[in-house]
């Protein structure tokens, strides 16, 4: 089904709160095998939200209206649906009762909140259960659903009702589709493009590129009437494109470089350990968001200053004076140092200028030192980065990862 979204919300359109609610629907959807038409982010303005709900009821199979449906009296989406649909409150006793029994509860905005009680005609609540119950309302055949603007309070009627509803309300007229996204690191959008351009997008096959921080994913949909040619189609595709991407291509879907490279240490039953300096902790922090490090990541040493280079990572202050701190050998001392100290086969360090003061004509703004070690081995890198500091933060972060998932691909 082609559907569009709707976030409503002064907040949104003044920039005070980022629109996380259009994302998390967008991505969601698309991995359900729906398409989004348009995104629109709006005020607060009756007649905008009653404009841009009958533009969209006419060129879409479903909608998402998130946000106005609180209490107070800048939340005015209930009223603009109620006008632009012809749809009159009306009252939902069941809201009600659980907001009085609420009141009886020492909740103190509970008289406030009988506000939402009111409902334009028609509409069927999602869960009267939770305090912003979200509700749908079919106008036309065409499905809309109504999701409060908090992120939590959306996510959990999207996910629980509204995906559910969706699914049941398309299974009669449903292609059947098969997705991935490739992730991608070390190539750039326009490379990529040029090395998929043989396989050509069609009405059943559509291949999508999306810079994401340093890394270009890459999605591929393909819709199908037959599950079987669904499948036979995709498997085609797939094999194409995971050759032609090769060894740039590190992971699928929900992989991130760390999950792929714990996999990796899993494999050999290795732990792997970090030293940094001009990323401040960024590596660490990458591989600790990811769940289950505990099994591979032994830990890691910030060190960001010479002292704390020499004392924690024996680091030789004859090769800072000769090479200075931002260098092949220290990074090779470095990662040798942390290794060592905390006792890993696998370790990486960077020492770098993330700018935007530091640089000089031998060294500009950019330059980036890495040493990898593997069982023993111990190999360096030197790059150079472009963008302001905290590009060339993540681009050295993700980097210095994507050397690590290399160098263990090679000894497994």
């Amino acid at each position: 089904m082609i559907g569009e979204i709707i976030a409503i919300g002064d907040e949104l359109t003044s920039g005070r709160i980022a629109n996380t609610t259009s994302n998390f629907a967008a991505s969601q959807l698309f991995a359900a095998g729906h398409e989004i038409f348009a995104m629109h982010t709006i005020g607060d303005t009756p007649a905008l939200i009653g404009e841009a709900l009958k533009r969209a009821i006419n060129r879409v199979d479903f909608v998402i209206v998130t946000g106005g449906l609180g209490a107070t009296t800048d939340d005015m989406t209930n009223e603009a649906v109620a006008a632009a649909l012809n749809r009159p409150p009306t009252l939902h006793r069941e809201i009600l009762n659980k907001i009085r029994h609420r009141k009886e509860h020492g909740d103190n905005d509970s008289m406030l909140l009988e506000k939402l009680a009111w409902l334009p005609e028609g509409a069927e609540v999602l869960n009267v259960e939770l305090r912003m119950a979200g509700y749908l309302l079919v106008y036309d055949s065409t499905p809309i659903f109504f999701l409060p603007g908090i992120p939590h309070q959306m996510r959990e009627l999207f996910v629980e009702h509204v995906l559910p509803c969706l699914a049941g309300w398309s299974f009669n007229n449903r292609n059947h589709v098969r997705q991935r996204i490739y992730r991608t690191f070390g190539i750039s959008e326009n490379e990529i493009n040029l090395k998929l351009k043989d396989v050509e997008p069609t009405p059943r096959v559509k291949i999508g590129y999306y810079p994401v921080d340093s890394d270009v994913h890459v999605s591929l949909t393909v819709l199908d009437q037959s599950s079987e040619k669904s499948n036979v189609l995709f498997n085609t595709i797939d094999t194409q494109v995971k050759n032609k991407l090769g060894d740039t291509l590190y992971g699928f879907n929900q992989d991130t470089m760390a999950s792929v490279i714990g996999n990796l240490l899993r494999r050999k039953g290795w732990q792997m350990s970090v030293a940094e300096s001009c990323t401040g902790g960024l590596v660490s922090g990458k591989i600790t968001e990811t769940p289950g490090s505990s099994d591979w990541f032994a830990g890691s040493i910030v060190a960001y200053s010479n002292t704390l280079k020499k004392q924690l990572l024996s680091v030789d202050s004859a090769q800072l004076d000769e090479f200075g701190a931002v260098s092949s050998p220290i990074a090779r001392a470095m990662v040798a140092g942390v290794t060592d100290c905390i006792a890993t086969k696998v370790g990486v360090s960077i020492t770098g200028i993330a700018g935007p003061t530091g640089g000089s004509d031998e060294k500009p703004v950019g330059t980036v030192f890495m040493g990898v070690w593997v069982n023993g081995e111990v190999t360096d890198h030197h790059f150079h980065f472009s963008g302001n500091r905290k590009e060339i933060q993540e681009k050295s972060a993700q980097t210095a990862l994507d050397l690590v998932r290399r160098s263990l691909m090679k000894v497994l």
